[in-house]
């Protein structure tokens, strides 16, 4: 699963770093996909906002980057309870891709990695939520056995995931590592990029 090489992209874990070009994946999001996301219409100003409360200590962001720029991520947090993840308790996922780099894996890549990482945090269950009209979604949610409800305008997933191996922590520190080399070496070319346009 290490750095997974999709359609040109590559998924890898988010940073604060990332902050930035999270939230501009984000604010690039057309309205179907914002209200798939979010569950409804939202602003950018939502959307900044929602960024800059994205990195705390109980969430794990992987992207798939193209190019050195962000096109889809998926995020991972706690649920309901007041212990870091790593802890147990209850975890939420959600997904964003922008509509032209559907279709190609990456939703489900990025669920590999979330499934991976509460697994690693000892999460008990795993929720997912999304409209009834999102098919792709409950495709992905069918593909890890998630057991799925469906009321009429949402539908609900929710997976238990086993605990930790020392092959899966390895797995993650591994691609962790590499994530990060890489989050540094493009944080390096975009500083060079704007130093030189100056």
């Amino acid at each position: 699963m290490e750095n997974a090489n999709i359609s040109g992209g590559q998924i890898r874990r988010l940073y604060p770093a990332d902050l930035p070009a999270f939230r501009d994946h984000l604010l690039r999001l057309d309205e179907e996909s914002r209200h798939s996301r979010f569950g409804g219409a939202v602003s950018a100003a939502f959307l900044t906002n929602y960024a800059e409360r994205c990195f705390g200590i109980d969430d794990v962001i992987y992207g798939y980057v193209v190019d050195n720029v962000l096109r889809g991520a998926g995020e991972l947090r706690g649920l309901g309870h007041n212990l870091p993840l790593g802890f147990g308790g209850s975890a939420e996922a959600a997904f964003s891709v922008e509509r032209e780099w559907r279709g190609r894996g990456v939703g489900t890549e990025l669920m590999a990695r979330i499934v991976r990482a509460a697994r690693n945090r000892r999460a008990d269950t795993l929720y997912m939520s999304c409209l009834t009209s999102n098919q792709a979604m409950i495709a992905i949610a069918r593909k890890f056995s998630a057991q799925l409800r469906r009321e009429p305008d949402e539908a609900f997933a929710s997976l238990e995931p086993r605990g930790p191996t020392p092959s899966t922590l390895f797995d993650e520190a591994t691609d962790d590592f590499s994530g990060f080399a890489t989050a540094m070496l493009d944080l390096q070319k975009r500083s060079f990029a704007r130093a030189k346009a100056r």
